[in-house]
């Protein structure tokens, strides 16, 4: 079946706004005042930008269907593609948890915030997101990236230059800022387990901006619209990142946003405070459009990875069936089924906030398995593939992209280290929930780590064509 190229560089730049940025974590990043702007730019310069950099390199060195899978595959064998396209499929299926969650949860506040509390609609509320945006997927490319566009637009860009303006007026008007802006306001204390914490949810809330290479077949000129794509991308990420962090920071005081009342409410002091809380409800439906967006945007994407696999015999041959407007139904409708089953542990966890978490630690272990192989594989492809005619390249020959793949590589390790750090109200508790939190999401993530190895040596045996 023939396609025609749909994306050009500014529905490209959208849909990495959509897969990367969320205002869901400006209230959360404020609670460490002015020391966001460290957080941020460590997190960029150690591993947003080698991310970038390396994915641009990868997407136009490799333009062709497969993305993360067909990058490990070249670089080493189809075993590490397999293993690395799964880590992002399987990381996005926890991770949804948290997304929807907060939709729903977001959505309750706008109508009847006790509704937040009651697990029968926080449940329903995430079958009807889930499924719906499924539904919507299976119309093809074009549908897709038209949507997310809109919904970046709508749900992100718009709502962060409103909260930016709003505090600018504020400072303008002479009241004084929340925060102290000084050199020992921009430190962070390290030695607090909490900032190293922020430090490894900071790294996961920049991830994503490789997500759109498996969309790379669909771009317009790939060699050239992809790396100008994820220029413009970045700068708006990290721009809007900071800026909508700190505008929320110079309103209303650190010890005010406590995110176990949830982002909406933290919008709600910061509009009060300005004076405007009219602005409430509309900034919670905007909150809404942008998560909805997100989660559309991620349904499709690693799903075409996983697609891919199965084109090649990886796995069992329904799954790569496609309809009539080229989407891999059998994976889309898995995807949302799985999903519609791992968002249960609503109904068992002891809080709603607890589930959040859980999803939230879960899907991060994975994404940072993912990367230190992502990072493995673009080295690897420069030293056994140099022949690869490469538009964007790394600059400085071996050394430029080894620097760029180690700090990108002990970065992703980091981040997974200090992710098995529980918050402070497990801490609170003791030894044995501590250990219980570690050993927990330790045993979660070699549970879905050891699920594509088992659908390998079930390869092995009927297929026996992986390597």
């Amino acid at each position: 079946m023939k396609r025609s190229a749909e994306l050009g560089v500014v529905t490209l730049t959208m849909l990495n706004v959509a897969a990367v940025l969320s205002i869901v974590n400006y209230p959360a990043q404020a609670e460490y005042g002015y020391a966001i702007v460290f957080f941020i730019a460590v997190s960029a310069a150690c591993f947003f930008i080698p991310t970038a950099l390396v994915s641009a390199e990868m997407a136009s060195a490799l333009p062709h269907d497969g993305g993360l899978y067909l990058w490990g595959k070249t670089a080493f064998n189809p075993t590490v593609g397999f293993l690395t396209v799964s880590m992002q499929w399987f990381n996005s299926l926890p991770w949804y948890g948290t997304v929807l969650t907060f939709i729903a949860t977001t959505a309750a506040y706008m109508f009847d915030p006790a509704l937040a509390d009651n697990r029968l609609y926080v449940y329903f509320a995430i079958l009807l997101v889930t499924w719906g945006c499924t539904i919507v997927n299976l119309f093809g490319i074009k549908l897709y990236a038209r949507v997310s566009s809109v919904g970046a637009l709508l749900g992100t860009i718009l709502p962060s230059i409103l909260i930016v303006v709003l505090a600018a007026l504020w400072l303008f008007s002479g009241r004084a800022p929340a925060i102290p802006f000084s050199w020992p306001a921009a430190l962070p204390q390290l030695h607090n387990l909490n900032d190293w914490m922020l430090l490894a949810g900071m790294m996961v809330s920049l991830a994503g901006i490789d997500m759109t290479a498996l969309h790379i077949t669909d771009v317009r000129n790939p060699c050239r619209t992809y790396p100008l794509a994820l220029l413009a991308s970045s700068v708006i990420i990290i721009a809007a990142s900071a800026a909508g962090a700190l505008a929320i920071a110079v309103v209303v005081p650190p010890g005010a946003l406590s995110m176990a009342s949830g982002a909406g409410e933290a919008f709600s002091r910061m509009f009060d405070a300005l004076g405007v809380p009219v602005l409430t409800m509309p900034m919670c439906l905007m909150l809404c459009i942008g998560a909805v967006t997100t989660v559309f945007t991620w349904l499709l994407g690693p799903s075409k990875g996983i697609l891919q696999v199965a084109a090649e015999g990886l796995l069992p041959p329904v799954l790569a069936r496609r309809n009539r407007w080229n989407a891999p139904v059998t994976i889309l409708l898995v995807q949302a089924t799985i999903i519609s089953l791992i968002s249960l542990v609503v109904f068992f966890m002891p809080t709603i906030g607890g589930a959040f978490w859980v999803f939230m630690a879960l899907s991060a272990q994975m994404y940072m398995i993912m990367y230190i192989l992502m990072f493995s594989a673009a080295f690897m492809l420069r030293v056994r593939r140099p022949e690869l005619p490469r538009p964007y390249r790394i600059p400085g020959g071996l050394w430029g992209i080894g620097a760029v793949c180690l700090l990108g590589l002990l970065t992703s390790v980091a981040a997974m280290l200090a992710g098995f750090i529980p918050p402070a109200s497990i801490r609170a508790l003791g030894w044995n929930r501590i250990l219980l939190y570690s050993g927990g999401l330790g045993m979660g993530t070699l549970f879905f780590f050891s699920i594509p190895v088992f659908l390998l040596r079930w390869s092995r045996r009927h297929a026996g064509n992986v390597k």
